[in-house]
This record gives C-alpha cells, sequence and structure tokens, in this order.
C-alpha cells in the first residue's frame, strides 16, 4: 500500500504539496540549500529548475506503480534460467544482461511508452505548480508548457477553438503513433525472445 499510495493521491494535492516544497521564499528545498551555503533558487522562473521540480512531482507520484510492474515481470521469470546460469558459473551481472533484463524488454517497452503517453497528456501538475494566479501559460515565459497545458491555453483561454482542437488532433496522433512504436517493439522483443528460448 505504501508504494502505491502516491499514485493514488489526489493530483491536485500532489501538485499544490510540490509547490510548496519548492516555493522560493519558504520552501523545505531551498532552506536546505540554504543550509548548506547556496542561495535561494527560484524554481518557478527557471528552465531547468522548473522542469525539474515537475519532474520531481511525477516521479514521485508514478514510481510505485513502476516498480509494481517491473515485480510482478521479474516474478514471472523462470526461477530455472537462474539456477541454470549459476551451474555454468554465470556471475550476478551475467544473469542480470543475459537473462533479466532480455526478460524484461516487453515490461520496458510498456512502461516507456506509458509514460511518454502521460507525458503528453500532462496537465494539472504544470498548471498548478504556476505561481501566477489564473496563469495557464506554463511560466512566465512558458519555460514548463506541456502540449495539454498549450491546448487549453489556446482553446479555453484564448478562444481559439479551432487551433485547441487542432493540437488536441495532434496528442491524439502522437499517441497512436507512439502505440505503434511500442507495439512494434513489444512484438520485436517478444519475439526475439522466443527465438532465443
Amino acid at each position: 500500500m505504501g508504494v502505491l499510495l502516491p499514485n493514488v493521491t489526489s493530483i491536485v494535492a500532489v501538485a499544490l504539496v510540490f509547490a510548496q516544497i519548492f516555493s522560493r521564499d519558504f520552501g523545505v528545498v531551498n532552506w536546505v540549500l540554504g543550509r548548506v551555503g547556496i542561495d535561494p533558487i527560484n524554481w518557478q522562473s527557471g528552465d531547468w529548475t522548473s522542469r525539474s521540480a515537475i519532474a520531481a512531482m511525477v516521479v514521485w507520484r508514478w514510481t510505485g506503480y513502476n516498480a509494481l510492474i517491473y515485480l510482478g515481470a521479474m516474478q514471472a521469470i523462470p526461477k530455472e534460467l537462474f539456477e541454470a546460469a549459476a551451474l555454468d558459473r554465470a556471475g550476478t551481472w551475467r544473469q542480470l544482461w543475459h537473462i533479466t533484463l532480455p526478460a524484461l524488454r516487453p515490461t520496458i517497452a510498456f512502461t516507456a511508452l506509458i509514460s511518454l503517453i502521460g507525458q503528453m497528456q500532462l496537465f494539472t501538475e504544470p498548471l498548478l505548480f504556476d505561481a501566477s494566479p489564473g496563469s495557464v501559460s506554463g511560466g512566465s515565459a512558458r519555460q514548463f508548457q506541456t502540449m495539454a497545458l498549450f491546448m487549453y491555453e489556446e482553446g479555453f483561454r484564448l478562444g481559439h477553438l479551432g487551433y485547441g482542437a487542432a493540437v488536441a488532433w495532434l496528442i491524439i496522433l502522437m499517441t497512436f503513433v507512439l502505440a505503434a512504436i511500442g507495439y512494434a517493439v513489444t512484438r520485436r522483443a517478444v519475439g526475439t525472445e522466443g527465438a532465443a528460448t
């Protein structure tokens, strides 16, 4: 339950807590940096700082979910393969590179695809991380604007419904293309694994 707790927590609550953690004046991260002699960082104004803060939020939220997927995939690997490798005097690293990682190829492709699709749909985290009240632009210089945030700004904030719809169709098209690539990679990985055994 503890592993999945970040994933089931309300995304709004997570975004608000991380906005406070990375706050310029009273944030925990800047307090820790100040204790080691580093000046406070305005996390919401810089390119790499704002993206790092949002990435930390997303990673914290989805790591447990992905860890459970990898745990299930690793438990599905037959133990006989590792026993046979140990009899052939294969060390831990050799077993990792020649048994575990090839068996996890479809899982890696799946989690990479889901992560890419999630990144294209990323909306709430950057929206709530923006300190400007009522802003949907993804920062003062659009430094952390995502495609979904851009679609919302164009379609609903600025009233360019056609342009916003075009961005939405582009997101859908890119999702289908990435899904097709992920499917092809997964089929290839499973085909290679089946041919090897």
